[in-house]
């Protein structure tokens, strides 16, 4: 008898014990999408796109309503998410390091900058690798040629270009992992299935997968199978981009084939899901509203993203926050949540937010501190009649951006203009406070001056000899005019509109 109680309480002690060790090393499955906006999926109030997947995800764990990117575009927001830095201490500040837009109406000249993360700079990747995990990357890439270099055991899709190789459907070209596609497959179905051949793969062991599909990124390519349905949809005000919406199914398809694998291997509980987005959604194809701007700006809807976070037993299901967060913090996080070590010598910008998930309480580490921005470069404007940004040239010219509670300072360095706006009375930005509050604008501009006299961060001065403003001054009356004639619609495939800035 004792022997029959013995083997049983062994047995028994053998079932818990996995659970236990995977408990404090849970998997962890990271679904970072490409030019996603704030509102592209149901939850976020959409009222075009179709998302249950994400939805449930999202209800199953805590969504938080203020998660910004780091940059308004792809190459800079994924420098600082793998490196855990902000901008000026990778240098990594734009796509490309040549001038953007018109030589004649930049008044400036650009810092360059690099297009390469460099290999000296620890990624939370490499900190999870010598945690015992296996890492994986599927999808976009977009900061060097090759990710394996960079902490990860398995690449399926990564180079250094921006998008889809070749666009969504096959051939994609001597791509890693992507040579042998069904002939008729759309891409992002591709990256799912390979998500779930990884899972299944790595089920006895704790794996990270970083799922960065290069979805909705252009060419807006639809799913041809799909494309009936929602032209037949009725559309919203808010998206009705039909294209686009099937390019959103695609994903959310993808992500229940995912969560499908993972209860098959009863991996449900001991996978933690974090949801996000590089930058705001694609100007001419998708809204953010009631955010100002889009990817590109550093506008709100340029640099604020879906995100939410599950992980079963620690974050409580259904509970949502308003609590500021960047894409730095998923460095630390992710480096807590595996128990691996942070990088000897290499200053990291983020804070983890394991206290705050598992507590549901934010301490003042969160509630506190500024967030920062640094762009001392240019982005051209979108070929679109109404303009949620500055002036119709461009989409951003150089400027740094602090947010610190509830209040957000821009600084542009042509002019040396400064807008401040409290965003919880007016979360669209259209009410510039910085005359009108000047002591609040001059004591977010100190700080936003000490920070990068901290961080080493280069403000451009040099003027640009090429710099014609009758040209400027003209061009920006064209654009104005022609914004006139068409009526206030912004772009294709669009519902609500906004009048131009």
């Amino acid at each position: 008898m004792i022997s029959a109680r013995f083997a049983l309480l062994a047995g028994l002690v053998l079932l818990v014990m996995p659970n236990l060790q995977s408990a404090e090393k849970p998997n962890i499955l990271f679904i970072f999408l490409d030019d996603f906006g704030w509102k592209d999926t149901s939850y976020m109030g959409s009222d075009f796109y179709e998302t249950p997947h994400l939805d449930r995800l999202a209800r199953e764990g805590k969504i938080f309503t203020n998660a910004y990117s780091c940059a308004a575009n792809c190459a800079p927001a994924r420098a600082c998410l793998l490196s855990g830095q902000y901008t000026p201490r990778h240098e990594v500040y734009n796509v490309g390091t040549g001038p953007r837009g018109n030589d004649k109406h930049r008044r400036l000249k650009h810092i360059s900058g690099t297009t390469t993360l460099r290999t000296d700079i620890q990624t939370w990747a490499h900190r999870l690798q010598d945690a015992g995990y296996k890492t994986a990357t599927m999808g976009k890439w977009h900061v060097s040629n090759d990710p394996i270099p960079y902490g990860f055991d398995v690449n399926v899709g990564g180079t250094h270009s921006g998008g889809p190789p070749k666009g969504y459907y096959p051939p994609h070209g001597n791509v890693p992992g992507l040579q042998d596609v069904p002939k008729g497959e759309f891409v992002t179905t591709t990256l799912s299935k390979r998500a779930a051949s990884f899972i299944e793969e790595n089920r006895e062991n704790p794996w990270c997968l970083y799922l960065t599909m290069f979805a909705v990124h252009t060419p807006i390519q639809a799913k041809k199978d799909l494309l009936r349905k929602y032209e037949s949809k009725t559309p919203g005000e808010l998206h009705n981009n039909t294209k686009m919406a099937t390019m959103i199914q695609a994903v959310d398809d993808g992500v229940g084939l995912i969560v499908e694998k993972l209860e098959e291997l009863g991996l449900s509980d001991n996978t933690a899901v974090f949801f996000f987005s590089d930058n705001g959604g694609y100007g001419p194809a998708t809204d953010m509203d009631p955010l100002k701007g889009y990817k590109g700006t550093y506008y709100e809807g340029g640099i604020r993203e879906p995100f939410f976070v599950k992980w079963p037993g620690v974050v409580e299901p259904g509970t949502k926050t308003d609590v500021p967060i960047i894409g730095v913090d998923l460095y630390p996080t992710f480096c807590e949540m595996a128990g691996a070590s942070f990088p000897e010598n290499q200053p990291l910008d983020g804070v983890s937010l394991v206290p705050f998930l598992k507590s549901g309480k934010a301490g003042p580490e969160l509630t506190d501190r500024a967030l920062f921005w640094h762009f001392p470069a240019y982005l051209q404007s979108y070929n679109v009649d109404v303009f949620e940004q500055r002036d119709p040239l461009f989409r951003s010219r150089p400027c740094s951006v602090i947010r610190q509670g509830d209040w957000k300072l821009h600084e542009y360095f042509e002019s040396g203009e400064l807008e401040l706006y409290n965003l919880k009375e007016d979360i669209g930005e259209t009410k510039n406070l910085a005359k009108s509050n000047p002591e609040k604008a001059g004591e977010l501009h100190a700080a936003l001056r000490e920070w990068r006299a901290e961080i080493k961060a280069p403000v451009p001065t040099e003027p640009n000899p090429a710099f014609d403003a009758e040209a400027e001054k003209q061009a920006i009356e064209q654009k104005l005019n022609k914004a006139g004639k068409g009526g206030g619609k912004k772009g294709k495939g669009k519902g609500k509109q906004k009048k131009a800035a």
